[in-house]
């Protein structure tokens, strides 16, 4: 830095020195309480005399930039930026239209913003109470001690090996014929959906999906410029009819279904209409896309095969799993599963993301699952969303006028109401601290207006009750015209117990 310096024969030697030590302090390349070459070491840089030298600092001490300390040196004492050369740039003006419409689909959806107390039913994170926290730490400290040197370097952008393998396992239990077929670790669902969009679709593409679908999917095919052509959903699934007419029209590039636990009607597509929808897509010729949406959550009836199982050794179905939603979402980890031909495109679309997933992430996660706790997890988180299910559905429908509770269980209901707006009554909720997801957001048409989805993984009865008991009042209030309450409902009613 010092060593840059080129002096001439134009001014004197200190006068010189003191005004580059100036600029690099004013233009912030030296900061207050940065530590001067002695006048010594200075001078036999410069070679100038030393007297050179402290005339130069002397300068700058008049001037307050610097400060000598009885034997320690000189330290900068001021960082004084000249306004002129700092300039100041209006970042919003410059962000492109992709960032753009990211800002404003995002202000769409978290409109009400959680404040403390409030019951949030608009959340989908895991009830934290059943994590195992000590299995977590036992099976980080087994894997260190196993190879903590790999796991602190580089990885593989495919994926931690032993995981891939597991999980490969994990899914041919399911019924998936891994001939031809390949995995790709990935840093859970929106990664794996942004990857596949990526590689498969172009901005003005046409994309099939359920109306309504998952609103983060939604979300990125809109960024992506995509059209989204949502199919209406019945009782029981996927309208299979209207399916077909949509699979008809020309320039569909792509399918996207949630068969099991469908966000955000809760619906779990029955066998034969899973085995319709693949006939469909089959006979069009459409790759279709399958979110395994808490899939593991099923606590009624048989087992039913996900998509890429009725496949068979078929190749036209792209599976996109994760546990987030029944383990740890902080573990930020999930899979696509596909013909390996477009596992390998995926890798290196995923490589100039991001290289690859945490390998120390996966590594744990690999140890908690193969070391036989996670089924016994899952018994346990299988028996309490199912209890919280059961408890919503009863008090949703004891509390809250509605059209139509949707769902077969899982972690969440969609409410249909009657003739009122869900923002609006979402804005008479908010003010007596209680949050829930409102529908449109989920539809691909700009409808669900009159919807909204509840989320009950991590609210306990008391909680769900109260809750349901103060959005049915807001409705009715909406109905009477009687407008928002003045901070009634969980504020005025104290827990059990204190």
């Amino acid at each position: 830095m010092f060593g840059d310096l080129k002096l001439t024969s134009d001014s004197p030697i200190y006068r010189q020195i003191s005004h580059y030590i100036r600029d690099l302090i004013e233009s912030g390349a030296l900061r207050k309480g940065v530590r001067l070459p002695s006048t010594r070491e200075l001078s036999h840089i410069l070679k100038v005399s030393r007297n050179t030298v402290i005339l130069a600092y002397q300068e700058l001490q008049d001037d307050s930039l610097i400060e000598n300390i009885h034997g320690q040196g000189a330290y900068v004492s001021a960082a004084r930026a000249r306004e002129g050369r700092k300039p100041v740039f209006d970042w919003p003006r410059r962000i492109n239209d992709y960032g753009r419409k990211a800002w404003e689909l995002n202000q769409t959806a978290t409109a009400w913003q959680w404040r403390q107390g409030m019951i949030p039913f608009n959340s989908l994170a895991p009830d934290e109470s059943i994590f195992e926290i000590e299995e977590i730490k036992r099976a980080f400290l087994n894997r260190i001690a196993l190879e903590g040197e790999k796991l602190l370097n580089y990885g593989d952008a495919q994926g931690y090996r032993p995981l891939i393998e597991y999980l490969k396992h994990y899914l041919e239990d399911k019924g998936v014929d891994f001939q031809g077929k390949d995995l790709l670790i990935t840093s859970g669902f929106t990664e794996s959906f942004s990857l596949v969009m990526a590689a498969l679709t172009n901005p003005g593409d046409r994309v099939i999906c359920e109306n309504p679908t998952h609103n983060l999917a939604l979300d990125i095919m809109k960024l992506s410029g995509l059209q989204v052509n949502g199919v209406p959903m019945r009782e029981d699934g996927i309208d299979p009819d209207e399916l077909e007419r949509a699979l008809a029209q020309p320039g569909v590039k792509l399918g996207f279904i949630m068969p099991s636990y469908h966000n955000p009607t809760g619906l779990v597509m029955a066998p034969e209409k899973r085995l319709k929808v693949l006939e469909l897509f089959g006979k069009y010729q459409v790759p279709l896309v399958e979110e395994g949406f808490n899939e593991e959550l099923r606590h009624s009836g048989a087992h039913v095969s996900p998509l890429i199982a009725l496949a068979g050794s078929g190749n036209g179905v792209v599976c996109l799993g994760s546990f987030s939603k029944i383990l740890f979402p902080g573990i930020r980890i999930g899979w696509i599963g596909g013909d390996a031909r477009l596992i390998a495109y995926l890798e290196r679309i995923k490589f100039y993301r991001n290289i690859y997933t945490s390998l120390l992430d996966q590594a744990v996660l690999y140890e908690y699952l193969q070391n036989g706790r996670f089924q016994q997890y899952l018994k346990r988180a299988k028996k309490l969303y199912r209890e919280k299910y059961e408890q919503a559905l009863a008090l949703a429908r004891q509390y809250i006028p509605c059209r139509r509770v949707w769902g077969d269980g899982g972690l969440h209901l969609l409410i249909e109401l009657d003739g009122i707006d869900a923002r609006q009554l979402l804005a008479d909720c908010c003010a007596d601290g209680v949050l829930f997801t409102p529908g449109d957001i989920f539809y691909t048409d700009g409808s669900g207006a009159g919807s909204l989805r509840l989320s009950v993984s991590r609210v306990d009865r008391w909680e769900m009750e109260q809750g349901f008991a103060i959005i049915g009042e807001a409705i009715r209030r909406i109905k009477n015209g009687t407008g928002v309450s003045d901070d009634v409902g969980i504020h005025q009613n104290a827990r059990p117990g204190q």
